[in-house]
This record gives C-alpha cells, sequence and structure tokens, in this order.
C-alpha cells in the first residue's frame, strides 16, 4: 500500500485548515486526439536474406578465379578453377584399374563356365568347380568397385570447376590465384555470395525485459550510422526461442525485414532498432495520470467543494470551485497517455495532481556581531 508523505509544515498547515496561509493548488492536462504508441529499443546488423558460402570438395591450387568483389553471378556461372593435374591422373588411374578389372573378369567368367561344363559332366572336383565358381564373383564385385572408383574420380575432377549456386552479387572473396586449398578436414571458403541485395534483414538483439512484448508482424523503424538522417522501415518477421548470454545479459534475437531497393543498406551495418510493440491511431487520449487522481477533502481551498459520481474509471475537472467528476470508459495506455472511448472530446482540461503551496517567508538577515560593519567614511584621521 502507497503511503503518501508530507512534509510536518504541510501536514499542520492541512490539520490546521490551512491557518498558516498554505493555499492547494491543481494541474491540468489537455485532452487530446492523436496516436498511443510503445516501442522497444535494440540494436542489430544488416544482413542479407540469402548468402551463401562457396567452397570446394577437393584440394588443389587455385588455377583461375573469373570474379571479384561485388561481381554480379548467375546459378551455374564459373566463377574458378583448381587445377587439373592431379585429378586427371587420378581419373586416368581409375580408368586403368578399371580395364584391368574388366579383362579379368573376362577371363574369370570363361574360366567359370568351362568348369561348370566340365563339373556337370563329371570330369572335374567340386572344389576345383566352387573355386572357379568364386573366382568369377569376385572379379564381377572388383569391375563394379572399379566403375565407382572412375565415377568418383570424374565427380572430384567436376568440382575442380566451381560455380555459382545462386544468382547475386560476390560479397566477399576468400582465395586468390595460386593460392593452395585443402580439404582435408572441413571445406574451405572462396567466395560468399548474397542472393539479392535489394531485400535484406536485420537481426537485433533483444533483451529478455522486453522479448515478451513482441510479435511477428510488428512495425520496426530502424537507422543506421551511414545515413543518420534517414528513417528505414520493416517489419517483425520472426522471434527466435534460442537465448544468448554475454556478460548475464540474456537477449533473444529478432528477424526484420529490411526492404532495400535503393541499395544503400550494406551487410554489416549496424542498425538501431524502435518496435513498435503497441499502436493505436487517431484516438482521444488523456494523461494516465488524470485517471489515477483523487481530490482530498483536506486539501480543498476555502469554499471549494467536491461533487462526485459513480463508475470505476472517472477523472476530475474544475468548474469554478467545484472538483467535479467525469465518468470515462479509458481503453489502451502506454503509461502517459491513455485512450478515452466516451465521456470527453478534445481540448477538454482534466486535473493531474493537486499540490500544497508553501507562503513565501521573507527572509530577515541578522548581521553577525562578530563580523566588521561597514566603513564609515566620517571618521577619518587626522
Amino acid at each position: 500500500m502507497k503511503k503518501t508523505i508530507f512534509t510536518a509544515l504541510a501536514f499542520a498547515c492541512i490539520m490546521s485548515a490551512c491557518e498558516s496561509g498554505v493555499k492547494f493548488e491543481y494541474s491540468e492536462g489537455e485532452v487530446t486526439r492523436g496516436d498511443i504508441t510503445t516501442s522497444v529499443t535494440a540494436t542489430g546488423t544488416i544482413e542479407p536474406v540469402t548468402s551463401v558460402q562457396v567452397g570446394t570438395q577437393v584440394s588443389g591450387i587455385v588455377s583461375k578465379l573469373y570474379v571479384d568483389y561485388n561481381s554480379v553471378v548467375k546459378a551455374g556461372q564459373v566463377i574458378a578453377e583448381l587445377d587439373r593435374t592431379n585429378l586427371i591422373s587420378e581419373l586416368e588411374s581409375a580408368t586403368a584399374q578399371l580395364r584391368s578389372a574388366e579383362s579379368d573378369f573376362t577371363y574369370q567368367k570363361t574360366n567359370y563356365e568351362r568348369y561348370k561344363n566340365l563339373f556337370d559332366k563329371g570330369l572335374v572336383s567340386a572344389n576345383d568347380f566352387e573355386k572357379a565358381r568364386l573366382s568369377y564373383f569376385q572379379a564381377e564385385q572388383t569391375v563394379t568397385q572399379r566403375k565407382q572408383n572412375v565415377k568418383k574420380a570424374q565427380t572430384n575432377l567436376g568440382y575442380a570447376t566451381i560455380t555459382s549456386p545462386i544468382d547475386g552479387v560476390v560479397l566477399s572473396k576468400e582465395v586468390e590465384e595460386g593460392q593452395t586449398v585443402a580439404s582435408s578436414f572441413n571445406t574451405p571458403t572462396l567466395f560468399n555470395i548474397a542472393q539479392d541485395l535489394t531485400q535484406m534483414r536485420v537481426i537485433a538483439d533483444v533483451d529478455e525485459a522486453d522479448i515478451g512484448e513482441v510479435k511477428e508482424g510488428q512495425r520496426v523503424s530502424f537507422t543506421v550510422d551511414a545515413f543518420p538522417n534517414l528513417v528505414f522501415d520493416g517489419s517483425v518477421q520472426q522471434v527466435r526461442q534460442e537465448a544468448t548470454t554475454e556478460s548475464n545479459v540474456v537477449t533473444y534475437e529478432v528477424v526484420i525485414s529490411a526492404p532495400n531497393d535503393d541499395l544503400k543498406l550494406k551487410p554489416g551495418l549496424t542498425a538501431n532498432v524502435t518496435i513498435f510493440t503497441l499502436e493505436v491511431k487517431d484516438v482521444i487520449s488523456a494523461p494516465a495520470k488524470a485517471l489515477r487522481f483523487t481530490p482530498r477533502e483536506v486539501m480543498l481551498n476555502k469554499g471549494e467543494t467536491i461533487v462526485d459520481c459513480e463508475g470505476k474509471q472517472k477523472v476530475w475537472v474544475r468548474e469554478g470551485l467545484t472538483y467535479k467528476a467525469i465518468p470515462v470508459v479509458a481503453g489502451t495506455t502506454n503509461g502517459m497517455l491513455t485512450e478515452i472511448k466516451s465521456g470527453l472530446k478534445a481540448g477538454d482540461m482534466v486535473i493531474t495532481d493537486q499540490r500544497a503551496v508553501m507562503p513565501q517567508v521573507e527572509q530577515q538577515q541578522t548581521q553577525n556581531p562578530f563580523m566588521p560593519g561597514p566603513r564609515n567614511n566620517n571618521n577619518k584621521k587626522k
């Protein structure tokens, strides 16, 4: 329960019916028509909606680069080539092994068929026949394996030609011609390609205290330091559930659309974001504290009266020496303004506060007996 604390002088004045000359004044606020909004602020980073890191699945020396920073590319366009010498050698070796396996398979097949005919006539033992059949099946499996090796070598040779997977713009180039790339443990990145720079997004970090108010579809405005006088518009596209904790501060990522038709927004820019969590357009509103104000008998000046009314929601107005209650129907509030659905009109004045005004007491200056007085010009040395 809130307690109102008065100073000793004010409290004494109230209880003694203001015998000391204390007066009570009131403050008013105007009822206006306009918008009621609440917002959440955050910072984020501009990035493309879709970007792809292009790498290579084979190791080798970069023999040719066909694109550079900011190059516009199409899906399937050749953007780089690796040296093919070793890859061609691997393909030729795999092809030779396949031919050898096929020759052996032909021989084992013929040998198996011969042994089968002899076995059917009872001219060879079952053991010899089974050995011939086993050699035939093994030769067949070897041919299959060698074909897969050839296919793998052909695929690796194809990987030496690197193409763009999407239509877009090259944001970064990580290699130069003559540089060796190794894919032994992970896929090395050669290029970073953004699909469409006219459709960007902001990844904003919203504090845990504010994330509960953020919903998909809410309007967003943001600025970037590169264009401090421009305000960009967007909307909340996604509220991610994963939390990030850094220095005991918990934040959540919010994805915000950022149309970029004029290409002013660049990847990596820092955005100062305002998310409008509440927007009510063109409504009658009164100061929120007007609905919390209630006059008190002990704070009335001489001749003033109070006329109350029924209803849970009310505001107070001043009519001459009378504090009069007006019933209202309140709606949305942002803590500063409250929507008034009925009971008031724009331009009305409502009371927001009542306070005591102390009388001005003249400060009497007393002279310190230990301080020297003013010089007497009449007392001159003779």
